[in-house]
């Protein structure tokens, strides 16, 4: 009968064949690394296939352009965006990061933005939809390894990461450069949530990494303050419990995420975004918000109807009550899941509900109460659950080949419907005709069309478009005045006229509402502004009709109502010019560059203006800095050179002239007078 060998035999062993002793442990330490090997391969093979999968469903969207539902506000009218030369990259900087847009704060967005026109130009829009598309790809890649350390099994999380990637609920944030802030901060969200898990797990402290990138993620979306509520969740799901002292740990990012979310409550107010579209009581809005709860429970499994944008109706719907019995399901569905320890659905559904409550339109902000946008990082919640119970029914015998039928159905459907959704994001044509098809007696997707067709130069399409807002909504001003946009560029005077009577229209609405409008609110500064946007523009149509006298009292007007608008200040400097008064079209140019100061022709047209009035020093001044900004036109060193003679800086003006002579081309040829100066 064997014996089991004592300690001290085991030592005399290795003592006497030492070599034997080391043979084995190298055996052993191979086998681990090994096994350890082998894990980590058979964990990287699922999501790199999850990967490639995604990225496929999601190549169409390569082939898309920019939209005109606030690309133009966040990048491709954005001053901050468009006036990018060598020289004010760091300026333009600054004010990204100290101003809002459309009364959101997410610098570190707009800033990305920035970025791309520099080195790819508004011209390419393929590399801005790859950026999303990678952004996509890290959030995906993200989910998956959470979810491993969640303890899923990799077929578990390759079901999470999968639905996460490829579910049609994931276009909007991806296939529309604007919402670029979703797949951004998600990203800094989910790194610093899988940073606190490997922190919890591995009892190390990475505060420093954490906190960064919750700040990114902070500076990219306001809807990056929820962090705090994840990381409950997280506690829970490993530590099994809920107690004041997790939440009492967490005081610093909760710290951050109140003093960032007034700060974002603040910019949505001083913009007026808060003001919804509809007209609901507040009582009415909590049932608003009980019905978008429910459809994005839905939507998580059957996403249909699928739309870019969801108008509120324009009547209150009476069964929208019926949807607050959602909120005792919920709660008795979470009691009964806490006692009973299914510990999945209270995280997974803990995490859905704090990452979207503050976007279920409760305070209503913006045109639409639903936005698939909104469940960008909601969804894993959601789709954690549905990992954890996919790895569970397929090691049942009785479920396991149901549950990969069904699944491997609904992957297909889903990949299959996010192809067809990405190309409804193809251009603002599509777009908004895609909107259409489900809400035709919204204002809003005809007016938007409409300045698709016009820019396109489909003027019928956009004239039809045009004249269907107006017959929605016949006190729109915006109608009457995009409709008078159409007619003024017209080459037939009678249009011309058309366009007179638009302009008409939309001033005489915006007085109409005069009174409505209270002082000092949002909504009387948009009032300002656009009065004072119609005037100009009715002034514009007189001066090209040879009315100068009333363009120059409706462009006096423009400035009165909006003493920013900066075009309304270049027009009557036209009218000023066209009359003579060359010192009032001086003050106008100037006030325009204090506005837009990276106009390189204004620069231009201030020295010639300096240049009427006898000031050939400052003239050189006014030619360097459109030199600066645009150093490819010859005229600009030509006129210089001119200025630089009448100082009697010889040199100086020689040198302009030979750089003028370099840039001759069809439209510019050197002015043979000063030619003679330098035979």
């Amino acid at each position: 009968m064997s014996k089991k060998k004592t300690r001290k035999q085991k030592i005399a062993d290795q003592r006497k064949n030492p070599e034997a002793s080391i043979s084995k442990k190298k055996n052993i330490s191979t086998a681990n690394g090994s096994s350890r090997s082998s894990n980590t391969l058979k964990s990287f093979i699922p999501i790199l296939a999850v990967l490639i999968i995604t990225a496929i469903v999601f190549a169409n969207t390569l082939q898309n352009k920019f939209v005109n539902w606030d690309d133009d506000k966040n990048f491709y009218e954005n001053s901050n965006i468009t006036s990018l030369n060598d020289e004010n990259f760091w300026d333009n900087t600054v004010q990204i990061f100290t101003s809002p847009v459309i009364g959101n704060y997410n610098p570190l967005t707009i800033w990305t933005f920035l970025l791309e026109k520099k080195f790819f130009g508004l011209d390419n829009h393929m590399p801005w939809h790859l950026n999303n598309l990678l952004l996509h790809l890290l959030c995906v890649l993200l989910v998956y390894f959470i979810a491993i350390k969640l303890k899923l099994s990799w077929k578990g999380a390759a079901v999470v990461a999968l639905l996460y990637g490829i579910h049609p609920m994931r276009v909007e944030s991806v296939a529309w450069i604007t919402e670029r802030k979703d797949v951004l901060y998600a990203a800094f969200y989910f790194g610093s949530l899988l940073l606190y898990i490997n922190s919890k797990q591995q009892h190390k402290k990475y505060i420093i990494p954490i906190v960064f990138l919750f700040i990114l993620s902070l500076f990219s979306k306001i809807q990056a303050v929820i962090l705090p509520m994840s990381m409950l969740c997280v506690d829970y799901y490993l530590d099994k419990e809920f107690s004041l002292k997790k939440i009492w740990t967490k005081w610093f990012y909760f710290g951050l995420s109140i003093a960032v979310g007034i700060l974002g409550i603040f910019m949505l107010k001083s913009q007026g975004s808060l003001e919804s579209a509809s007209e609901y009581s507040q009582f009415q809005r909590f049932f608003v918000g009980s019905y978008s709860y429910m459809i994005y429970l839905i939507k998580s499994i059957v996403p249909y109807r699928m739309s870019p944008m969801y108008p509120y109706p324009n009547h209150f719907p009476v069964w929208f009550y019926a949807t607050m019995l959602m909120l005792p399901i919920t709660l008795i569905g979470l009691y009964y899941a806490y006692i009973r320890e299914k510990k999945a659905i209270v995280f997974g559904l803990l995490f859905f509900i704090f990452n979207v409550f503050f976007l279920l339109q409760i305070v209503g902000a913006g045109q639409g109460f639903i936005a698939d946008r909104f469940t960008y990082v909601a969804y894993f919640g959601l789709f954690f659950i549905y990992g954890y119970y996919f790895e569970q029914w397929i090691t049942h015998p009785k479920f396991k080949v149901a549950t990969y039928a069904i699944f491997g159905l609904a992957i297909g459907a889903y990949a299959f419907m996010t192809i067809n959704q990405n190309a409804v994001w193809k251009d603002s044509g599509t777009l908004w005709t895609h909107v259409l098809k489900y809400y035709r007696n919204t204002t809003l997707p005809y007016g938007n069309r409409a300045n698709f067709y016009r820019d396109a130069g489909k003027l019928q399409l956009a004239l039809a478009d045009y004249s269907e807002t107006i017959r929605l909504k016949p006190n729109n001003a915006k109608a009457f005045n995009s409709r008078a946009r159409l007619y003024f560029n017209s080459s037939n005077q009678a249009d011309w006229q058309k366009a007179l009577s638009d302009y008409n229209s939309a001033i005489a609405i915006q007085h109409q509402n005069e009174q409505a409008v209270k002082i000092s609110t949002p909504q009387s500064r948009e009032w300002y502004k656009n009065t004072g946007e119609y005037y100009t523009n009715r002034g514009a149509i007189y001066a090209k009709m040879g009315d100068l006298q009333n363009a120059t009292r409706d462009f006096d007007n423009g400035v009165k109502y909006n003493p920013n608008h900066a075009v309304a200040y270049l027009n009557r400097s036209i009218m000023y010019n066209m009359q003579g008064n060359t010192a009032a079209a001086l003050g106008d140019i100037e006030k325009y560059l204090s506005m837009k100061p990276y106009n390189s022709d204004l620069w231009y047209e201030a020295g010639v203006c300096k240049r009427k009035l006898r000031l050939e020093a400052e003239a050189i001044g006014y030619f360097s800095k459109a030199i600066q900004y645009n150093n490819s036109k010859g005229i600009y060193y030509q006129e210089r050179a001119k200025s630089y003679l009448s100082t009697g800086q010889r040199p100086q003006a020689e040198a302009d002239y030979k750089r003028a002579l370099q840039l001759q081309n069809q439209q510019f040829k050197v002015d043979p007078q000063l030619a003679q100066q330098f035979k």
